[in-house]
């Protein structure tokens, strides 16, 4: 996933989940990972590449992968 733009995992918002964005455009507001893969894989990248606890590939703020809430 180095090639691809750097994912941000924002923190949780009041209302619940965490806004994703790769290279400052919103992809959209994940509730959990199987959300944050989907938007990944849609962004280009392999599935099977990214690692959730990574953090080459995947900025968290607010929390790591364990918080959505």
């Amino acid at each position: 996933m180095a090639e691809h733009p750097l994912v941000v995992v924002h923190p949780p918002s009041p209302s619940g989940g965490r806004r994703v964005t790769a290279d400052a455009e919103i992809l959209g507001v994940a509730y959990g990972p199987s959300d944050l893969a989907e938007f990944l894989r849609r962004a280009g990248a392999d599935p099977e590449e990214v690692r959730l606890d990574d953090r080459a590939q995947i900025e968290w703020r607010g929390g790591g992968p364990d918080v959505w809430v």
